[in-house]
């Protein structure tokens, strides 16, 4: 009876290895659950993304909230009477962006209005050949394509 009993308890033992420590077994499952569990948040960032993205989309295409809000923040555009302002991190650089405050086609502030007496002639585009030096500037040509 006790050969029996040894024989049944060697029996349990080499059926739990590889249930344990065997290459299927429960490390395997734990590895493979911490696995899933990194797989799913990623899944949910994207998702999150996705749906971002998505609302951004339909806000472009039926409003101009949306449009607004890219011209105030990717070009630092602002409306008339608007003043625009960012905040910077420490450590972070001073955007290069060149700040103008005249408004195109207005007279410049501290000079008069100037009425132009006769047209002025506008420079032509391309630069001129040393033989034309002596030559008034003549108004381009359009290109023939």
């Amino acid at each position: 009876m006790r050969l029996l009993y040894l024989a049944l308890m060697v029996a349990c033992v080499a059926i739990q290895y590889p249930l344990w420590w065997g290459e299927e077994g429960w490390a395997r499952v734990t590895v493979l659950q911490q696995q899933l569990e990194a797989q799913e948040e990623k899944n949910r960032a994207l998702l999150a993304r996705n749906n971002a993205m998505e609302a951004e989309v339909h806000d472009l295409k039926t409003g101009t909230d949306a449009l607004e809000d890219r011209a105030r923040i990717e070009m630092r555009m602002i409306k008339k009477d608007e003043t625009y302002v960012q905040i910077l991190t420490p450590n972070e650089p001073q955007p290069e962006v060149p700040v103008s405050y005249e408004v195109p086609g207005a007279p410049k502030a501290g000079k008069p209005a100037q009425v132009a007496s006769k047209p002025q002639a506008k420079a032509s585009a391309r630069p001129r050949a040393k033989s034309d030096a002596g030559k008034p500037a003549k108004s381009p040509k359009p290109a023939h394509q």
